[in-house]
């Protein structure tokens, strides 16, 4: 574990998970990428990126995508985001849409939602690198089973999060949060190719900021800055 980037109240939840099989076969499998030349992203330093901004105790909600942008430049650890300078993907464009449909909140230029993760909204991947140009190129190795283990935590020991679940394959990666404790809200993926079919309409933002506000916590600033900083 002490090789191990990690947020420090992360590394404590967590702290078993990474000497199980599917972690070591995950590390063995990464390093033979490396070796073999392959370019993967994101960047090593950014695979924990979602968690190293958002602390668990910090989570408020938690938005699930499903593999890295695999485009250079793109990917740097928080689903649906995209690195300063990057034009934002047409699922994102399809978000900021509804967000202005939903709260009047005008798109911003740029992709980079830190500002999301920085307020609370675990920005989560369930697999956390991909090969360049290779879309779901790593799944199956082992992060999904990584990325369940941080679903489940969160579930059984944090109360009144927001899980916002876009498309078949976040729902069913999700299943296993307690309605009872927790709001899920589903709506179809805000690819151009699903967006139509729902996502369009079912206000997500203003749906969670209420939720949230109802149980005394501060609800989130969807709205992003219109300049953005280069990552550190």
């Amino acid at each position: 574990m002490t090789e191990i980037r990690l947020e420090p109240s992360w590394k404590q939840v967590l702290a078993d998970e990474f000497n199980k099989d599917h972690m070591l076969h995950l590390k063995q499998f990464l390093l033979q990428q490396k070796q073999a030349g392959k370019t993967v992203y994101p960047k090593g330093s950014e695979y924990f990126r979602a968690l190293d901004l958002t602390p668990f105790e910090q989570v408020k909600v938690v938005i699930l995508g499903q593999d890295p942008y695999h485009g250079p430049g793109q990917a740097h650890g928080l689903c649906f985001s995209v690195q300063p300078g990057i034009q934002p993907p047409p699922s994102l464009v399809n978000m900021y849409k509804e967000m202005q449909e939903d709260l009047g909140i005008p798109p911003v230029q740029h992709g980079f939602l830190q500002h999301w993760a920085e307020q609370g909204v675990l920005l989560l991947n369930s697999v956390l690198t991909v090969e360049h140009k290779q879309a779901a190129s790593h799944q199956g190795q082992g992060w999904e089973q990584f990325t369940d283990r941080v679903i489940a935590e969160l579930n059984e020991h944090r109360e009144n999060l927001v899980f916002i679940l876009w498309g078949s394959y976040a729902q069913r990666k999700a299943a296993v949060v307690d309605t009872s404790r927790h709001l899920v809200l589903k709506a179809p993926h805000p690819s151009p190719l699903s967006a139509y079919r729902g996502f369009f309409g079912s206000k997500p933002f203003s749906k969670t900021n209420q939720y949230l506000q109802q149980h005394g916590i501060t609800p989130i600033d969807w709205k992003l800055p219109e300049m953005v900083a280069e990552p550190a």
